[in-house]
């Protein structure tokens, strides 16, 4: 068996082909699935795929805006610990935590009135990680999340800062 990262309840990660360079997340092994807050979100069609644009806020002093685009997994029931079922897109994305970097699936939706703009889910945490509740903030802020010249390529491309 391999052994297991121990982090805590809430940490702070790096979602870099969203342009995301620093986020805090609940980590919940309770949540099957990850969850990150969008303020917009507008379905459109690229070349036969449906891709999502959505713009989400970071930041608590220094506010700033950040407008993502990815190809949709798809949409998907989402059960909240209420037990109430809501549809929501799905994309795919590399996480930077823990030093690891791992693609993980994230429903977005609004989370404006939780605590923290991510859930991390026990999917993405399987077999990576293990989650210590008497712990927070285990790990250093992720670093060179757009150090690869192709993450920055992707990212800049799909921001269109490229042609």
């Amino acid at each position: 068996m391999t052994d297991l990262i121990t982090l805590g309840w809430r940490e702070r990660l790096a979602l870099p082909q969203l342009g995301i360079d620093m986020l805090k997340a609940k980590l919940d092994t309770g949540a099957r699935s990850s969850a990150l807050h969008v303020d917009a979100l507008e379905a459109f069609d690229r070349d036969g795929a449906t891709w999502l644009r959505f713009s989400l806020t970071l930041g608590r002093h220094q506010r700033r805006i950040v407008r993502c685009e990815a190809p949709a997994l798809g949409r998907r029931m989402v059960t909240d610990t209420g037990g109430h079922g809501t549809e929501r897109w799905f994309v795919r994305t590399d996480v930077l935590l823990a030093g690891e970097r791992f693609p993980i699936e994230i429903s977005l939706t609004d989370r404006r009135h939780m605590l923290f703009p991510m859930l991390l889910g026990r999917s993405a945490l399987l077999g990576r990680f293990a989650v210590d509740p008497s712990l927070s903030y285990t790990q250093p802020r992720p670093q060179a999340a757009f150090a690869e010249p192709a993450l920055r390529l992707v990212h800049e491309r799909h921001h269109g800062q490229l042609p």
